[in-house]
Order: structure tokens, then sequence, then C-alpha cells
């Protein structure tokens, strides 16, 4: 499924926003985080996009992650994984396996949302915080490594 001309639109304007241009390969990293449906690693990103070197894939992830378009989701192995920004993708939580190393997105029903909305602000609270947002991360087995 393509990315929305809208999220390429914001992109864009974002990049603009700091003096720099949304090139083709940037806008092709967009299109492969955008279709993912997870946070995925360096080497999955490369694969789908032949002909785009690491330096180059690397340079522009960067540039992507300095200006808030993508943001680096840490996994239970030495891969860092990439995905677009809530405001490119929409909120979503992360499931991960302990085992193998998948990050999928979990996204909260309107009510545990609500719920979870409102946990974190009482537990800030208690520490004299106030929060601004938050993101959930479950960790486990997924159903291949549990055997499902």
């Amino acid at each position: 499924m393509a990315v929305a001309s809208s999220v390429h639109d914001a992109v864009r304007l974002r990049l603009a926003g700091a003096d720099q241009r949304y090139t083709t390969q940037r806008r092709r990293l967009v299109e492969i985080l955008g279709r993912s449906g997870r946070p995925i690693t360096m080497p999955e990103i490369l694969e789908a996009a032949t002909g785009l070197t690491q330096s180059s894939a690397y340079r522009n992830i960067t540039v992507l992650s300095e200006v808030g378009v993508v943001e680096r989701i840490a996994g239970p192995d030495d891969y860092g994984r990439f995905e677009l920004a809530e405001a490119f993708a929409g909120h979503h939580h992360h499931l991960v396996c302990e085992e193998c190393g998948t990050v999928e997105d979990l996204r909260a029903s309107p009510n545990l949302e609500r719920v979870l909305g409102e946990l974190t602000r009482l537990a800030a609270a208690e520490q004299g915080y106030v929060v601004t947002e938050h993101r959930l991360e479950l960790r486990g087995r997924c159903a291949a490594c549990a055997g499902n």
C-alpha cells in the first residue's frame, strides 16, 4: 500500500523547514517505512530499497530522524529499527519478541488508549511530572516463537 500524498506533503514541509530537500531517496525511504507496518532494521530497509547504498540509506535516515520524520526504536538485540514518527504514522505502541527480535506495531483501541493516558498521568503526577506523551512497549514472545 502506498503512503498517502498528504504524508509526503507533510514530510516535504518538515524537511523544507530545516533547509533540506525531499529527494527521491528520502521519498523512497518514507515509502518503505510507511508500507512496512512495523519498525524495520537497516538490513530490511536495504533489501526493500534495491540499489540504495548502505551509506546513503544511513545518511538519509539520519536526516529524516533529525527533522522528526523517522524514529529509531530499540529492539532486544543490537539492531535499531526505524519507522515513521507518530506525526506521520499515527499514535501506536509496540510488541517486542525477546526471542526472534521482531518488533510489531500495537494499535490500542480508543478505550485502552484512554485508560493508558489516565494511568500515565497518575503515575507521573506521583513523581511530580506532567505527561506530554506516552509509549507502551510490551515484551515477550511472538506467536511463532511461543509455538502458537
